[in-house]
């Protein structure tokens, strides 16, 4: 490396021809339930008086080859030397697909911070413990860039939940939107209120309806297009509508054996063909964001992201279920759809770097605010 790049590296924080304006540029990395792949964004932050602004320059999903798929799906059996052993390797393969994103955009010298969530397996706030898949050691030693990993961690050991994390970079980011809706395996709404945050997982999403796509030899439901060929069955319907966790007070949040365990053999036991099951779950879930929106003090503009934004009829649905509550529901551009998650891991990482709280207690119920992150010293010094 020549001494001028080496030295542009080595700068986290520089200024623009304005001297009031910072400007960071990062990496992003979120690994979602799904196991659709790694979401990889890189954006430029700009904060000047307290104000953040953001351009996505580039932003990737790298689908997982089927050997990590049936890791990442059977990691949760592994021993403690095993679950450690691929816990290291993941953080090596993040990282090996960094270097292949950086090449691809040609971003050489140009990314200053990686920040990665990684994939979670276990968490368990009542037991103060919660696991990110993918070391960030790892990635900073395949990438040579410094790293901020295990987000919640430190929540978690306040006494947090651990969750959510998102409503910072929500409010930093889209201040215009009152509620969020993500649809990724598990579908979770947060709202923004006067009095702070309120934030729980809705039903599961994705998972289900990826797992009721691969019986008809697909891996997703495209545009929604087999759910719309099938019929609604409101005995299914219902069955799944009056599942306990529908009736419990929030906060409150879903694990992914919930739809493994639970959902998916409900379905599938009830003997309805792939195109009537999809149908059916797809109602399924927009009843119950509208249920969700019921719960909020106050009915606000909605901005849908995740992968369920991409599903055309999944989200007519959802407009269809919120129109009689006169909430107005937004499918933003593509780069928003699928990586605001990203995008917001990558803000969340700039505040821990600049030591400035990232985890509000008042979202997950932790005994202070907290700087989340642990940091990864990947450039030599």
């Amino acid at each position: 490396m020549k001494f001028g790049e080496q030295i542009y590296s080595l700068i986290f924080i520089f200024k623009t021809l304005n001297p009031n304006i910072m400007v960071y540029r990062a990496i992003g990395i979120m690994s979602g339930s799904s196991l659709e792949g790694l979401d990889i964004v890189f954006a430029e932050f700009q904060q000047s008086s307290g104000a953040w602004n953001y351009t996505i320059q580039a932003a990737e999903c790298y689908p997982y080859p089927k050997e990590w798929i049936e890791k990442l799906r059977k990691a949760n059996t592994l021993s403690s030397g095993e679950y450690l052993l691929l816990h290291a390797a993941f953080g090596h393969y993040i990282g090996q697909q960094v270097n292949r994103f950086i090449e691809a955009h040609q971003l050489q010298y140009k990314v200053q911070l990686v920040v990665s969530h990684g994939h979670t397996l276990f968490h368990m706030p009542d037991q103060k413990m919660t696991a990110q898949l993918g070391e960030g050691a790892a990635i900073a030693g395949a990438t040579g860039i410094n790293v901020v990993s295990d987000l919640r961690a430190m929540d978690i050991a306040l006494g947090g939940n651990g969750a959510p994390i998102m409503p910072v970079g929500e409010k930093l980011l889209f201040g215009e939107y009152g509620s969020f809706l993500n649809i990724g395996g598990i579908a979770n709404i947060t709202s923004h209120t006067g009095d702070g945050i309120i934030a729980f997982d809705i039903c599961p999403a994705n998972k289900v309806l990826n797992m009721l796509a691969a019986q008809a030899g697909e891996r997703y439901d495209k545009d929604g297009q087999l759910a719309t060929a099938g019929n609604l069955k409101p005995e299914l319907l219902q069955s799944l509508n009056d599942l306990e966790y529908y009736g419990m007070e929030q906060p409150k949040y879903l694990s992914n054996d919930f739809a493994t365990d639970v959902i998916f053999p409900l379905v599938r036991g009830m003997g309805y063909n792939t195109k009537d099951a999809l149908r059916t779950f797809v109602e399924h879930i927009a009843v119950q964001t509208a249920n969700a929106m019921k719960q909020l003090p106050t009915q606000q503009k909605l901005l849908i992201t995740g992968g369920g934004g991409h599903n055309r009829f999944l989200t007519e649905r959802i407009k269809a279920a919120l129109e009689p509550l006169n909430i107005e529901a937004v499918v933003p551009d593509y780069n928003i759809v699928e990586f605001k998650e990203a995008l917001i891991v990558a803000l969340l990482g700039i505040l821990r770097w600049r030591e400035e709280y990232n985890v509000f207690a008042a979202n997950t119920g932790a005994g202070r605010n907290s700087i989340g992150g642990a940091v990864w010293m990947g450039q030599e010094a």
